[in-house]
């Protein structure tokens, strides 16, 4: 196959169950696609046999490139590597290997793509999951968006249709704490949403636990949002502003009511709520620090321990 017009990227990890469904799906939208078309699948670590099943593929299938990470990185550095692997001339076509993201919109997003659209995103209009964890994203979101500096569109997550031109500006960002939803708004260029029913897992159990979860909200709130640091200042003031109406109510009671307050109450009172508010904010500080601290070290955001492509290794 020529360089391909569109690549593809789909990040695995432990997807053994759902990967016969997602060879399945996409061997039937490249058959039936006048494009010219990669698929580029990553193992972020994988501890089944999804790295045995993605190898058989790619030494049997020239039109599957598949790139095995050194160890388990996370959803966005695998993401990262599939983009920086990806060879398309056109764009890329970012999706989840569970197939909640539906591979056979494709030809929907490239539509937009080719009115002159550089970002083709998905908003997801419903979700098949437990109400806790819809409640949970439906809050974050919006959340998210009034912090925010840049404008991440609600409910969109990383499934979308990515030009050339953006990808290779992301792959030009080094940033560790990706969360590439944002670097994707943050880029620019016209971009707009499609609006789409987002799938169940076809198969097997979500990977993605709450506290990995927890770490991309983290990500996001402190890579996009000026809100965290902001924070801090106002709790300072707002304290400063409670120790000074004590600090009157006090002299009020000493002078015309001849007493103050009495005891260890109102002493403990302070200690805890300047105590309280004096870790929070070396708590969110250190957020700030520690991203610091590992940006600092200029290690690879990923090590790549083999790739396959064109039916070939390459170590």
């Amino acid at each position: 196959m020529s360089e391909p017009q569109i690549s593809i990227v789909a990040p695995l990890y432990n997807e053994r169950e759902s990967f016969p469904h997602l060879v399945s799906r996409l061997n039937a939208l490249m058959d039936s696609s006048s494009l010219a078309i990669e698929v580029v699948l990553i193992d972020d670590g994988s501890r089944d046999n999804t790295a045995q099943l993605m190898q058989q593929l790619a030494l049997t299938d020239d039109r599957y490139h598949c790139v095995f990470l050194a160890r388990n990185y996370g959803h966005q550095i695998a993401l990262t590597a599939g983009m920086a692997a990806a060879k398309a001339t056109e764009a890329l076509f970012i999706i989840d290997g569970d197939l909640q993201d539906p591979p056979e919109l494709l030809d929907e997003f490239y539509a937009k793509f080719q009115e002159g659209y550089d970002v083709v995103y998905a908003v997801r209009k419903k979700r098949k999951e437990g109400v806790f964890k819809k409640m949970a994203y439906f809050l974050f979101y919006r959340f998210m968006k009034s912090i925010s500096y840049v404008d991440i569109p609600l409910d969109s997550g990383d499934f979308s249709l990515i030009s050339r031109r953006v990808t290779n500006v992301l792959n030009q960002m080094p940033e560790e704490s990706r969360f590439i939803r944002g670097m994707r708004s943050w880029i620019g260029f016209k971009q707009i949403g499609v609006e789409y029913e987002r799938d169940a897992r076809v198969a097997g159990e979500a990977k993605y636990t709450f506290k990995m979860l927890r770490r991309l909200a983290y990500n996001g709130i402190f890579n996009f949002s000026e809100f965290p640091i902001k924070f801090v200042t106002n709790l300072g003031m707002i304290s400063i502003g409670i120790a000074v109406l004590y600090f009157i109510q006090t002299l009020i009671k000493k002078y015309f009511f001849g007493g103050v307050p009495q005891g260890f109450t109102a002493l403990l009172f302070t200690i805890i709520l300047f105590g309280g508010i004096q870790l929070i904010g070396l708590g969110l500080i250190g957020e700030y620090v520690l991203r610091i601290f590992f940006q600092s070290k200029g290690r690879p955001l990923y090590i790549v321990r083999e790739i396959i492509r064109k039916k070939e290794r390459q170590v």
